[in-house]
């Protein structure tokens, strides 16, 4: 049962890091990589802070969604633009 909130976790912080960034989503597939990535990225940041996530439910969503955006914006950071 912990997989499916882990899954439904990260499809949430993919879609909401999809519109803070971009304005759309990535498909709920892209959502859940993104928000599962990003949940990666956010635990390792906040631990190198010395932050702790004791939040809960509502402490993992954010810290997903942290780490979602920054994956995103180091993507966005080293892709290439496209030649019209």
């Amino acid at each position: 049962m912990e997989l499916v909130y882990f899954l439904l976790i990260g499809a949430l912080a993919g879609w909401l890091a999809g519109n803070l960034t971009k304005g759309s989503g990535f498909g709920l597939v892209g959502n859940i990589v993104i928000g599962v990535l990003g949940a990666l990225v956010g635990g390792y940041l906040f631990r190198s802070m010395g932050v702790w996530n004791n939040g809960g439910l509502l402490g993992t969503l954010v810290t997903a969604l942290v780490g979602a955006i920054v994956l995103l914006f180091l993507l966005s950071l080293v892709k290439k633009p496209r030649q019209t």
